[in-house]
């Protein structure tokens, strides 16, 4: 051994190699687990933008002058040479899985326009094969923050198109940076803004409607129902408003902007796996009512006055009993925390199912207290239910593609009766719960549903089907339109073919051949179900002898989705059986019979006179829903037409004033003598206007001098209100039969603090209704003054009065003398088209008028 070292310590050879080996082996491992750290590292810095997003407190250079950061504009694609960008539908290379979004809208109280939002997107995606092109859907956005890509646009398909300088590797994560600037338009899709008064003061409030295809106006993304991901979405917005997104507020801080103005950040958490067109954003100042329901918090969200007033009362009282219920029917919990259902003065879809936060137009939501009627309480009722049960069908479990939108709307249309009927017994199943857990956060198509349905099928004996739950459903789905069974009874021969609205020549003949489940009765008796899986199939079971007494009627209970097209002997057979006793066929079947009959003869399969012959016993018709169907087959919307048309308005008035006196005496008396008695009838409520209307419109005097009671006794004490559910009639003829004292009360309730916006669409429809030319022409004067009409009614009243016989000449008249004035104000408005049509006092045809507001 060699001597001694004076310090340190001695290692042997062997010992030596031995730490020599591992020191080499660790330097190894070290430079892999820095190279893989290093791609890792470039993974997801591949798709970030150069710069970081823009600072809050950036100076006016980068902020673009107190407003947004100056955004680079993409190029066009319109040179560029063919590739993946020129499908519909995106490639499966890149795929969702989270969006880290930052929405701006730059809106404060008594802001001037124009408006605008800016925001920022990250977009974690799992790279699904190796890929050099990035696309994603974006409209009208301005975006910029990639550098490491050549960023331009292919505006047909909506896609913003990022090509890479270095391929993404199949398995890898990377995030995606953007910053983007887009319109705060008020067309009532996208990210929106409208306006609307509350408490006597103007207001602004911004929401948004992103189905089916908006979300890509307001920030980047995949935005395919398929593609779904999680989201953390933070708000920026004024202090003086609250802002809403599906899932609950965990944080609010504050900010200043380049101007030292202060803005209140709001971050929401992180919601669950779901489709970009479910996002949702509201910044409003209203106020709210909440309860719990199993550890839901329910808030109901309006106008303060309206929340005030109890408005919103209903709704909270049912929303907590229908989700319970919905739970307990599917067997599966309501995955979130909170849901907010809030009530826009102003929407245009009616309503919408997004995630957590449900928006509805004010009218469908919120419920007066004082209304005498129940027909808009089970409006709002079947209007929710609907909503809600889209937190399953539509939410939870997705159609993979819009071609099956069929499968939430369907599924919610249905569930809208049962949860309706649950929380309304007065509104007088189908195998889900394997389908929603099997599928849940997921997406599906049609054929997952019928994989479900066929193991029902199969694990019973009662129903046997003539094939496949998916070769019938295919039959229905994957074709257009819907069939016309045309059945000759003295053969018992029954044919199909495609239902045409306009039957020609000219008609596009295909071989669609329906898989038909046919329910039937003999003679008042039902008989076993049939199929007619055929072109044409004859059913020696129903051929009829020549007796009078032997009917057959198809399709009890409307249960099936066709037509039927009865021989002409034996729709008079039918009709004869009418007039002898109507309750020998069954209401809904009088009804469906009917409506098939005037359907076909308008589309002309069968002649008018047949039809007519249905309808000589409705004085014995006591159903108002079957008096709906007639009169609304036979009565147009647009009442003028027919009035001007002076050889069919006398045969009507004839030939319906006798046989309407009946039922309209009978629902008038209720009107006189105790309203209230229809409160429990869903039916009656929502088919009286039409009755009533028809009734006056004939110029039925009882119905004249009805409405011009009901009318001066609200004048004299509004407390005396209108039935919600004959308002609008009742008020055109109450003014239409008075004089300016009338008119001048209508001018005054559209004025009125409390009107709610559908008393102010009444309000604008009866003003239009007056029989004095002078008032018309004053009207349509206030029309252009903003200071007593807002611009946004100017066409509604101008259509309103165009469409009366008397205000034609006198609206044609205004907007030629005032083409300049209209022209000047409101021509740099797109948003503002309006279609005037006059019938011409010079000849018969319909002259058109079109007009840019």
């Amino acid at each position: 051994m060699g001597p001694k070292a004076a310090s340190g310590f001695y290692l042997g050879r062997k010992p030596a190699a031995l730490l020599a080996l591992l020191l080499a082996a660790l330097l190894l491992a070290l430079a892999v687990l820095g190279a893989l750290y290093g791609r890792c590292l470039q993974e997801v810095e591949e798709l970030r933008a150069a710069a970081a997003p823009p600072s809050p407190t950036a100076g006016p250079e980068e902020e673009g002058a107190g407003c947004c950061p100056p955004a680079p504009s993409p190029s066009p694609g319109s040179t560029r040479p063919p590739g993946v960008w020129d499908n519909s539908r995106l490639p499966r290379a890149l795929l969702p899985l989270h969006y880290e979004l930052r929405l701006w809208p730059r809106l404060s109280p008594g802001q001037p326009g124009p408006f605008v939002f800016s925001g920022q997107v990250n977009i974690t995606v799992r790279c699904a094969q190796d890929t050099a092109t990035v696309l994603l859907h974006s409209s009208e956005l301005e975006l910029w923050g990639a550098a490491v890509a050549e960023l331009w646009l292919k505006e047909r398909q909506e896609y913003a198109v990022l090509e890479l300088r270095r391929s993404l590797r199949a398995g890898g994560r990377y995030v995606l940076q953007l910053s983007f600037r887009g319109p705060l338009s008020e067309n009532l899709d996208g990210l929106f803004l409208t306006r609307y008064t509350d408490q006597g003061q103007s207001s602004m409030l911004i929401a948004s409607q992103l189905e089916p295809t908006y979300a890509r106006t307001v920030y980047p993304c995949f935005d395919e129902p398929a593609m779904k991901a999680t989201f953390n979405i933070i708000i920026v917005h004024h202090p003086s408003y609250v802002a809403l997104s599906n899932m609950p507020a965990i944080d609010t801080s504050e900010m200043k902007d380049e101007n030292g103005s202060l803005w209140t950040v709001t971050t929401f958490n992180t919601t669950l796996k779901m489709s970009t067109y479910l996002t949702a954003f509201v910044v409003c100042d209203f106020d709210y009512i909440t309860r719990t329901e199993r550890g839901n918090e329910i808030r109901i969200w309006g106008r303060k006055e309206a929340i005030k007033n109890g408005h919103a009362d209903y709704a909270l009282n049912i929303t907590g009993p229908l989700f319970s219920f919905l739970e307990d029917l599917f067997n599966i919990s309501y995955p979130l925390s909170k849901t907010d259902l809030v009530a826009l003065p102003d929407f245009g879809a009616g309503a919408m199912e997004n995630w957590g936060l449900m928006t509805f137009r004010e009218s469908t939501l919120m419920y007066i207290p004082s209304d005498q009627f129940g027909s808009k309480k089970a409006m709002i009722c079947l209007i929710v239910s609907h909503e809600l049960g889209h937190q399953w069908f539509g939410n939870l479990v997705t159609m993979n593609w819009w071609n099956d939108l069929w499968l939430n709307e369907g599924f919610a249309s249905y569930f809208e009766y049962i949860g309706a009927s649950y929380i309304e017994p007065r509104l007088s199943l189908v195998s889900t719960k394997s389908y929603l857990k099997a599928f849940s956060f997921s997406s599906v198509n049609q054929d997952d549903l019928w994989t479900h349905i066929q193991m029902v099928v199969d694990a019973q004996n009662e129903v046997q089907l003539p094939a496949s739950v998916k070769k019938i459903m295919d039959s229905w789905t994957c074709q257009n339109g819907f069939p016309v069974l045309t059945f000759n009874l003295s053969t018992g021969i029954i044919s199909q073919e495609q239902f045409y609205n306009k039957r020609t020549e000219n008609n596009t003949t295909y071989n669609n051949t329906w898989i038909v489940p046919i329910s039937w009765i003999r003679n008042g008796s039902a008989q076993p179900l049939v199929w007619l899986d055929k072109s044409s199939k004859m059913f020696p079971e129903m051929q009829i002898s020549d007796s009078e007494h032997d009917w057959i009627l198809l399709n009890m209970n409307m249960a099936g989705y066709y037509r039927v097209n009865y021989d002409p002997l034996h729709l008079k057979r039918l009709a004869q059986l009418l007039e002898k006793d109507p309750k020998a066929i069954p209401v809904v079947n009088r009804l469906h019979l009917i409506d098939d009959a005037f359907t076909l003869a308008q589309a002309g399969y069968i002649e008018i006179e047949s039809a007519f012959e249905l309808t000589k016993y409705l004085a014995k018709e006591d159903e108002i829903f079957v008096w709906y169907s007639v009169l609304s087959n036979l009565i147009p919307d647009n009442l003028e037409n027919i009035l001007n048309n002076y050889e069919l308005y006398p045969f009507l008035k004839k030939y319906l004033l006798k046989r309407i006196l009946p039922i309209y005496h009978y629902y008038a008396s209720i009107i006189h003598q105790n309203v209230d008695a229809l409160a429990d009838d869903y039916f009656d409520q929502i088919h009286l206007e039409k009755l009533i209307n028809t009734a006056c419109w004939l110029g039925l005097q009882d119905c004249l001098n009805l409405s011009s009671e009901l009318y001066t006794k609200w004048m004299e004490n509004p407390d005396n209100e209108i039935p919600f559910t004959i308002k609008r009639t009742i008020c055109c003829y109450g003014v239409a039969m008075g004089s300016d004292k009338e008119w001048d009360f209508a001018w005054k309730m559209y004025n009125h603090n409390n009107s709610t916006e559908i008393d102010k669409d009444i309000m604008l429809f009866a003003m239009s209704c007056t029989r004095e030319s002078w008032l018309l022409y004053r009207y349509l004067q206030y029309s252009l003054n903003n200071s007593l009409l807002s611009s946004d009614n100017i066409s509604i009243v101008i259509s309103n009065v165009a469409a009366t016989e008397i205000g034609q000449r006198i609206a044609w008249e205004f907007v030629t003398e005032n083409w300049l004035v209209l022209n000047e104000r409101y021509g740099k408005q797109p948003n503002y088209v309006v279609h005037l049509y006059f019938c011409s006092c010079f000849s018969d045809s319909l002259l058109y008028l079109k007009f840019e507001l």
